[in-house]
């Protein structure tokens, strides 16, 4: 079907303060994406053997070849489609279907920025198959919500920002009316689950009793609740979302720091594994998109700050970024590599 091509725009959007022609930013950029290209394995189509931390990586790419205009690593996203589309080693499956909504949710973001810096509507299509499976997930069990899997034994916060996100994104891009009902369907229940406590921070889930479990409020679960809630004010010029977005960024800005205003996340610095350590790049990304739609100056000194402390402080002479982005470099893998990149986009993003 024919499509609004509304693709440019949100590439352009990606870029719109002109922060690319920042020298300092630009060449951090330039060189962490580098070290990061190093990681990639063509065979495997993926960075190392990771698979929803590698589609992090992968859209961590797409933004710097969009905010740069750089085309220079963009048969990543090809090949990456082309070898896992179908199912390999990693996960056997094709379509990017598993066990796992959330993983699921993270490819269908990735692929919809494909779309958004190629054209290639196989990229849109496909996300919208992993819609479909992740709606699947959606029962009445705590009124309303999607599972984190198919086992149905827990409804937690990330999948269903994820799931809000997807539906928002999907209705800009194709202008279907249904996927507008599935966002706004998703925020009613998300608002009113609980998940998001007294503090405006988000918590990692619910309990079997359907309230707020109050575990670890990890930075991603700040950072993909942004997305979704920018992408509606953006569809709706609802103020409510972009002030429940201002109201969550604040809180995590302030609370989930180290004492010199360097994000950090609560596993640092000893227990990040599993993907842990690709969390706070996510806070990043989102945040520098809430910054495009609803400016704040503090967002910019944040971004601008926490990458001035990832050069100074947390990079190795072989430009790889260790895990927490104000002390010494520690060691280097996918995660933290995209991690520390996505924040250094994100001051490319937001520079003057």
């Amino acid at each position: 079907m024919t499509r609004p091509r509304i693709a440019l725009a949100a590439l352009l959007l990606l870029g719109c303060s002109g922060g690319a022609d920042d020298p300092v930013y630009r060449g951090q950029a330039d060189r962490a994406m580098a070290a990061l290209d190093l990681m990639y394995l063509d065979g495997v189509g993926l960075f190392g053997f990771g698979w929803w931390t590698s589609a992090n990586a992968i859209e961590t790419t797409i933004d710097y070849s969009a905010v740069t205009g750089s085309d220079q690593y963009e048969h990543i996203i090809g090949n990456s489609f082309d070898v896992t589309s179908t199912g390999q080693s990693v996960n056997p499956t094709p379509n990017f279907i598993n066990q796992l909504y959330d993983d699921e949710g993270w490819w269908a973001l990735t692929w919809i920025k494909a779309y958004d810096l190629t054209g290639e509507e196989r990229y849109l299509t496909m996300a919208e198959t992993i819609f479909d499976d992740i709606a699947g997930g959606w029962d009445d069990t705590c009124g309303g919500g999607v599972w984190w899997s198919k086992e149905r034994s827990y409804k937690n916060a990330i999948t269903n920002e994820l799931f809000l996100t997807i539906a928002a994104r999907l209705h800009r891009r194709t202008g279907d009316a249904a996927y507008r009902d599935w966002a706004e369907r998703e925020w009613a229940w998300f608002a009113a689950s609980g998940m998001i406590n007294g503090d405006s921070l988000v918590n990692d889930g619910l309990t079997a009793e359907c309230v707020n479990n109050g575990e670890t409020t990890w930075s991603y679960n700040q950072g993909v609740i942004l997305g979704g809630l920018t992408e509606m004010f953006e569809i709706t010029g609802d103020e409510q979302f972009a002030a429940q977005a201002q109201s969550i960024a604040g809180a995590a800005m302030r609370e989930l720091v180290t004492a010199n205003g360097i994000l950090t996340e609560p596993c640092e610095p000893d227990d990040c594994e599993g993907g842990g350590a690709l969390f706070k790049g996510i806070f990043m990304r989102n945040l520098a998109r809430l910054d495009e739609l609803a400016p704040d100056p503090s967002y910019r000194d944040f971004i601008e700050r926490n990458a001035d402390s990832i050069r100074e402080q947390a990079t190795s002479p072989y430009d790889e970024i260790g895990l927490m982005w104000d002390a010494p470099f520690d060691s280097a893998d996918p995660t933290r590599q995209s991690s520390g990149l996505d924040a250094v986009v994100a001051a490319l993003r937001v520079a003057e």
